[in-house]
């Protein structure tokens, strides 16, 4: 005990995202952001007899449902070693360990449901985020594991992890189409046009957060902190918005669908990523000209100009030294 004092309001953490400026943006999260969003909600199952399964990186904002989501309620977490989570060794714990909760990225809750369903077997509630949920392996699974209980979630880091949830109820047929849902207790969402304005049932708009999950800002950058945070027009008085770049629409029913990004922010594997951080790492290359970044196949791909023939796995190397697994591209040309 250091006998220190701390309040809700004081950072409790710092997690790193891909900035478009091409360095990496510190996302300044409090205690209250982080306690907010695991106790008091009732999007998933709390309590003594979970079991929850880290299938998250501990550099991700996921990592903290996985980990405080359990602990915070006397459950139990079950760590796996290393930062890069292996289908095959979530599908071995799971099973060993008897999870109860896994939440995954939509891609890997797609891997798991076709390659390794047994992933499942005493999962009572699965998470899919960070990616549009696929309604053909959501019924997959809802067919395989009538046990499980499907979530689609969706949040920022910026909100803390899941700011919206949906519930998805199984069906005859899959889904046309699956909503990011409704907010948790203590968070909120808003729909507005270009003026800051709600825009009505169906129509699309820019998507913005608020409540006790929104984070104090970025670490030493009160420029991108003071354009991304912004007071709140609407009520209540005195709190801010987080202007997420998503685009989205409310339907008559409340509930929340995802269009897309409204700038060049990628998504991969559930990674946020900004293809401009790629491309200023690249240019360090000293044969390397000219670069743009965009996806193949769900997949990274990096157009180049070079100023003399170069190797593409001098390439990659160069750019593994830089940036994180999941930024360098799968393919070169």
């Amino acid at each position: 005990n250091l006998g220190v004092p701390v309040t809700g309001d004081d950072v409790a953490c710092v997690m790193f995202t891909s900035g478009s400026t091409g360095r990496p943006k510190g996302i300044l999260s409090s205690h209250r952001n982080l306690v907010s969003t695991v106790t008091a909600q009732t999007y998933g199952n709390f309590g003594p007899d979970q079991v929850f399964l880290q299938c998250s990186p501990v550099s991700w904002d996921a990592f903290s449902l996985e980990f405080w989501g359990a602990l915070l309620h006397g459950g139990t977490t079950i760590l796996q070693p290393g930062q890069k989570p292996e289908p095959a060794l979530i599908a071995e714990l799971s099973t060993r360990h008897g999870a109860t909760m896994l939440q995954l990225s939509a891609s890997l809750f797609n891997y798991l449901t076709d390659e390794h369903p047994e992933a499942f077997t005493t999962v009572t509630t699965a998470y899919t985020g960070g990616e549009a949920a696929s309604p053909p392996h959501v019924h997959k699974l809802q067919q395989l594991s009538p046990h499980t209980t499907v979530i689609n979630g969706y949040g920022p880091a910026e909100s803390m992890g899941f700011t919206t949830t949906h519930t998805i109820t199984p069906t005859n047929t899959p889904h046309p189409t699956i909503p990011i849902g409704t907010p948790l207790t203590n968070k909120a969402a808003y729909i507005l046009d270009p003026t800051l304005q709600p825009v009505p049932p169906g129509v699309t708009g820019h998507l913005y957060l608020t409540g006790h999950g929104l984070a104090h800002g970025y670490l030493n950058r009160p420029d991108l902190t003071a354009t991304t945070f912004t007071p709140n027009p609407h009520r209540p008085a005195g709190t801010r918005l987080y202007r997420t770049g998503d685009l989205a629409h409310f339907d008559h029913n409340g509930q929340l669908h995802y269009h897309g990004r409204a700038d060049n922010q990628l998504k991969i594997r559930g990674f946020r990523i900004e293809p401009a951080e790629i491309e200023a790492a690249l240019l360090t290359h000293p044969h390397i000209t000219q670069a743009t970044i965009t996806t193949h196949h769900d997949q990274l791909a990096a157009y180049l100009v070079t100023d003399t023939a170069t190797p593409t796995e001098d390439i990659r190397r160069h750019l593994a030294n830089q940036l994180p697994e999941h930024m360098v591209p799968t393919y070169l040309t």
